[in-house]
């Protein structure tokens, strides 16, 4: 009988234990709900603040605003007074253009009237001191419009070319090809390319 006691005794106690076990299981269960609960509420946190800052950080500063806006304002001026200046460059390039052609034009009369007069000399007057000045001054005048670009049309035996050459007489001759220039009766110059007069000329066929 004793012995049959003591194993109930032994039964109760194992029962105890086991009661006491499950009661430790549901307070860690529910700890560990809690720190879950903690977790999450942690997270969300986070992710709150995130958004925040990163609402923050998308947000400009205004001085950073305005100093993009002078910036950019600075190189549109920049980039218009650039235009500003190759405009102006181009301009006075082509108001000097045409103030040297407009010289040259009326230079070229007086290579005309030099021509003239030195092509009348006899040859034996050639040699005769006034000539020779004369034909002297000549040469260095065209010696300095070449040296200026200035540069007479080539005419006689060329192919018309109405940019070039101004046709005043028409004649029809086999002996030279179509549309050829076969006299010249004024010649023409060029400055830098330029036409600064045409050739006056005669064409054949």
């Amino acid at each position: 009988m004793a012995e049959h006691k003591d194993l109930k005794e032994e039964l109760k106690d194992l029962e105890e234990q086991t009661e006491s076990v499950e009661s430790d299981k549901e307070e860690i269960n529910e700890v560990d709900e809690v720190v879950d609960e903690a977790d999450e509420a942690e997270s969300a946190t986070q992710e709150t603040k995130k958004g925040i800052f990163g609402k923050k950080k998308d947000k400009k500063d205004p001085k950073d605003l305005q100093i993009e806006d002078l910036t950019d304002r600075l190189k549109r001026q920049m980039a218009e007074f650039d235009n500003y200046r190759k405009r102006t460059d181009k301009e006075k390039s082509a108001m000097y253009e045409i103030g040297a052609k407009d010289i040259v034009s009326k230079i070229l009369p007086i290579v005309d009237n030099f021509e003239r007069g030195l092509g009348g000399v006899e040859e034996e007057q050639k040699s005769d001191p006034f000539v020779e000045g004369m034909d002297m001054i000549y040469r260095q005048l065209l010696s300095t419009l070449e040296e200026l670009d200035v540069k007479p049309i080539e005419a006689v035996g060329q192919p018309f070319d109405p940019n070039l050459h101004n046709a005043v007489m028409h004649v029809e001759d086999e002996e030279f090809g179509e549309s050829t220039v076969v006299e010249e009766f004024l010649k023409g110059y060029t400055y830098r390319s330029s036409v600064v007069r045409n050739s006056m000329v005669k064409v054949a066929n």
